[in-house]
């Protein structure tokens, strides 16, 4: 009698296990980058209700960072400038301008400007910003060279994964503090070697277990 199957079909078991396996690998690879923040988060730049340029203040002005944050070095966030502080030059500069009406009615009123915020790690994990300051960790390591954005945008994933890349390995973002402000900062040769004197002499430990961010 003749065979009703050809005989490759002996083989269609083989190339449909090895098919799921593929296709499961490529599910799972694709799952763990497109849904992750480094795809999902990184890139997000909204609109503000004020278009307030970092290029031309941070940048153009050179002003420093800690002009408008000033707390970024002992608050655990880093706080957004009251009106106040924008119209220290503001309440000669700009008048006329429709776009800063925002910050003229927000001091009138006495009432905070809705910024819509860029850079937030989740409510369930605790994040001291003033420590990190202190440490030695510059603006641009989170933040990226901030000096040159026209409008905020957020360059680095900020999840779990990238904290625990640095806490397990902070040597090449530990810098001399007259530099924490320098968004163009690169680590020099020696940068290692002086990390760790530095994390020696402030007895910097960073934290990997659970409890140093979910408490």
């Amino acid at each position: 009698m003749a065979q009703i199957f050809p005989k490759w079909s002996n083989q269609a078991p083989r190339i449909a296990m090895g098919g799921l396996a593929i296709a499961g690998l490529l599910t799972v690879g694709g799952v763990w980058y497109y849904f992750s923040p480094e795809y999902t988060d990184v890139g997000y730049q909204p609109n503000q209700p004020i278009p307030f340029s970092h290029l031309q203040h941070a940048g153009e002005m050179e002003l420093d960072c800690r002009y408008c944050h000033a707390q970024v070095e002992r608050s655990a966030v880093a706080t957004v400038p009251p009106s106040q502080v924008c119209m220290n030059c503001h309440l000669l500069v700009g008048r006329d301008r429709e776009s800063l009406e925002p910050l003229y009615s927000s001091f009138d009123l006495d009432l905070p400007i809705a910024w819509v915020r860029v850079h937030k790690v989740p409510d369930y994990a605790h994040f001291d910003h003033g420590a990190h300051v202190r440490s030695g960790v510059g603006c641009s390591d989170c933040h990226g060279d901030i000096r040159t954005m026209e409008k905020v945008t957020l360059m680095k994933p900020l999840s779990m994964a990238w904290c625990l890349d640095c806490h397990r390995d902070p040597t090449l973002h530990i810098r001399p503090m007259e530099e924490i402000t320098n968004t163009t900062w690169a680590p020099p040769p020696d940068q290692v070697e002086f990390a760790r004197r530095v994390m020696q002499e402030k007895n910097i430990q960073p934290p990997t277990d659970c409890s140093a961010c979910h408490r």
